[in-house]
């Protein structure tokens, strides 16, 4: 950071994991560096200063140096003179708002005149200092685009990632893989078992996402960390570190619960074990670990972002968890709510939802409750720290939204508005003895179990596409022959249409559910007969007993293109006003038979002059945002503000179908096909889009 007075600051020094030749974008990435000798740092520290102040730059700056390990030659890669991806993550790892600073700069300020916020004392010339470590991984499409070439080089790939913060190398890297919600929880995956030392060691060549795990398996199998360098260029420190999780997985083996005592479990929980991983190695259950190590008075403690390594007393309250010994989290007897976020940017769950989080919050402070926010996405406004009340950068997992919802004692938590990682969490949530806000979870169950919602359905006289629930091949093959070819197969409690294909046949139905099982279901598989009719999409608000419809949406593309892969077009331009009646008697119908307390969204299709519904969600969906913003109905704060007590009656938008706005405004996706290389381009039910534009 420089102002114009020629003051200059670095903010945050970080190093990529991988070596030159990966874009950053992609690269596992550790603040602050790990293995920069001091005068290495001050070197590039000194480089990056004489840059900022030549250009005579006023604002952030971010500047990218490739440094041989075994002498003291560098290079600059780059210099982006602005804020970047980068200033992002380092906001986030160290409490420092550089996007805030460089506005107050630009308008004439010093830096020695815009006071930290964080600490209410110091200034923003004081250089944040880490005394804990952050740790970004990339989250990468490659889970949507199985066929796409995997390698990592020069041109980013990665539409998201998560940050992890620990006071330990070992422990953020093992948040960092659980936050990904890949289903990783540990560095030994199974699936690499099946390879041969040799196939591991041309794995460890390929420079792709998988990398970092393959290169545990090759530890794991007895290479050695420095034939491991040799071939990655990855340094020494890293593979060590890696070697030492790897360890801690092949010693908790041998081990059984009675071997635990105070000090060698802390030591495993501070490396980022969850207590189902511990359990799971040493054979017993989860509860049992759990019990074990509550009876240790072992507790999972918080510690404060501050930006200066506790010299200073930080006002903000903004926590990573670790296993030491003092606890930072000041508790307050005020009405408390946890506001579960949507973790990493991804195809099918972008920004759409982390807007929803943040107007939830701000709707949650004008009804008097102090808000809390889980999330570990760097890159959203969720989990800026002067957001919500209180903000916990932690994986979105039951055991680390446990200890969070055991040191805040909350009221309650809202899930509908983080997407189906909030979803997924409600089981655990309601387990806790946590009060969903909202649609209960029993409803929300009902919409996803194909038996509870279709009884519901006929109740009510509603047609939806014939269909079965399956959970094996050969059940599947008999599901698609019964209905008749195509139809369309899919996962259940799913975002954004992942595995979802259209079958034609029984060659395809055998291809999807082989992709589908690549990821363990949990849920039944679900068969529907396709119908190539007209897509319609509503979103609403409901109360428990009255719904407001701000708007009906249209799609261009036919049934079967995924609702955020097609134009949308509001208000809609070719159906008859006694088709919306029953669009929104059907809609009333559906929301009540679910006790819908907040948002719904349901897509249904017209076809062969008949309405089908397709798929009904009770809670927001991708598209809020856009109709709030097109119709000027701030969704998510009524929602909030519904769940929390209030009636649509009190607000003033009526009930029913809103008025129609005499402009059009159309929603198109972007796609990033550039970017993915043996990506089939088709599109189908399963999303594919990066983002969105409306005009």
């Amino acid at each position: 950071m420089r102002d114009g007075k020629g003051n200059v600051i670095t903010v945050c020094n970080m190093e990529n994991i991988d070596p030159v030749g990966v874009h950053t974008g992609d690269s596992i990435v550790v603040a602050p560096s790990q293995t920069l000798a001091d005068r290495e740092y001050q070197m590039l520290r000194s480089a990056a200063l004489k840059i900022i102040s030549a250009l005579g730059i006023e604002g952030g700056c971010n500047v990218q140096f490739a440094l041989n390990p075994n002498s003291f030659e560098y290079a600059v890669i780059e210099v982006n003179p602005r804020v970047s991806r980068s200033s992002a993550l380092a906001s986030k790892a160290t409490g420092y708002p550089i996007a805030k600073v460089a506005s107050k700069i630009a308008i004439g300020y010093g830096l020695d005149e815009i006071k930290n916020a964080v600490t209410g004392k110091t200034y923003a010339c004081f250089e944040p200092t880490l005394d804990y470590v952050v740790l970004k991984i990339p989250k990468w499409p490659f889970d949507k685009f199985v066929k796409a070439k995997r390698t990592l080089g020069t041109q980013m790939k990665a539409t998201g990632e998560v940050m992890a913060i620990s006071s330990s190398f070992e422990g953020a890297l093992m948040k960092a893989l659980r936050s990904l919600e890949l289903g990783i929880f540990t560095l030994e995956q199974d699936i690499y078992k099946k390879f041969s030392d040799e196939e591991i060691r041309e794995k460890i060549k390929d420079v792709n996402d998988e990398r970092l795990l393959v290169i545990a398996e090759g530890i794991r199998r007895g290479i050695t960390v420095e034939e491991i360098n040799d071939i990655t260029k990855i340094d020494l420190f890293f593979l060590n570190k890696i070697k030492k999780l790897v360890l801690m997985e092949e010693k908790l083996k041998t081990m059984k619960l009675s071997d635990f005592d105070k000090e060698n479990l802390r030591t495993v929980k501070k490396m980022g074990f969850t207590d189902a991983v511990i359990a799971n190695y040493i054979g017993c259950g989860k509860k049992e670990v759990t019990a074990k190590r509550k009876e240790l008075d072992i507790h999972a403690v918080y510690k404060m972002v501050d930006t200066c390594a506790a010299e200073f007393e930080a006002m903000t309250p903004y926590y990573y968890s670790t296993y030491d010994e003092c606890c930072e989290v000041k508790k307050s007897n005020s009405k408390k709510v946890l506001v579960i976020g949507s973790g990493p940017i991804r195809i099918g769950q972008g920004i759409e939802f982390d807007y929803c989080s943040v107007h939830s919050v701000w709707g949650l402070k004008q009804e008097g409750y102090e808000t809390i926010i889980a999330n570990n996405n760097p890159e959203t406004v969720s989990t800026d720290f002067d957001t919500a009340d209180r903000l916990y950068f932690e994986p979105l997992t039951p055991e680390d939204v446990e200890n969070i919802v055991e040191k805040e004692g909350v009221e309650g938590a809202i899930v509908q508005f983080g997407g189906q990682t909030a979803i997924k969490l409600t089981k655990a949530l309601v387990e806790m003895g946590v009060k969903i806000f909202g649609t209960e979870p029993k409803y929300i169950d009902a919409a996803e179990d194909r038996e509870k919602f279709d009884e519901i359905l006929e109740n009510l006289g509603i047609p939806r596409p014939k269909g079965r629930t399956i959970f094996t091949l050969d059940e599947a093959l008999k599901a698609a022959n019964d209905l008749g070819y195509p139809v369309l197969v899919r996962p259940s409690y799913v975002l954004g249409g992942q595995g979802m294909e259209i079958a034609y046949s029984d060659k395809d139905v055998i291809e999807f559910m082989e992709i589908i099982n690549r990821v363990k279901q949990e849920h039944p598989i679900l068969i529907d007969k396709y119908m190539m009719g007209k897509e319609i999409e509503v979103d609403a608000i409901c109360d428990g007993e009255d719904i407001l419809i701000p708007g009906i949406m249209e799609h261009l593309e036919r049934a079967g293109v995924h609702s955020g892969d097609s134009i949308s077009v509001y208000p809609t331009q070719t159906i008859e006003e006694k088709l919306k009646e029953k669009i929104v008697d059907y809609t009333k119908k559906l929301a009540n038979a679910l006790n819908v307390v907040g948002l719904i969204n349901i897509q249904y299709v017209y076809y062969n002059n008949e309405l089908y519904v397709i798929e009904v969600n009770p809670r927001s969906s991708r598209t809020v945002p856009y109709i709030s913003k097109v119709t000027g109905i701030p969704m998510v704060n009524i929602a909030t503000r519904i769940m929390m007590g209030k009636k649509l009656k009190d607000f003033n938008y009526g009930t029913g179908l809103y008025k129609e706005s005499e402009y059009v405004a159309i929603k198109v996706p972007v796609f990033s096909f550039e970017k993915l290389h043996d990506v089939d381009t088709s599109l189908g039910p399963e999303m594919k889009s990066t983002g969105e534009v409306w005009v």
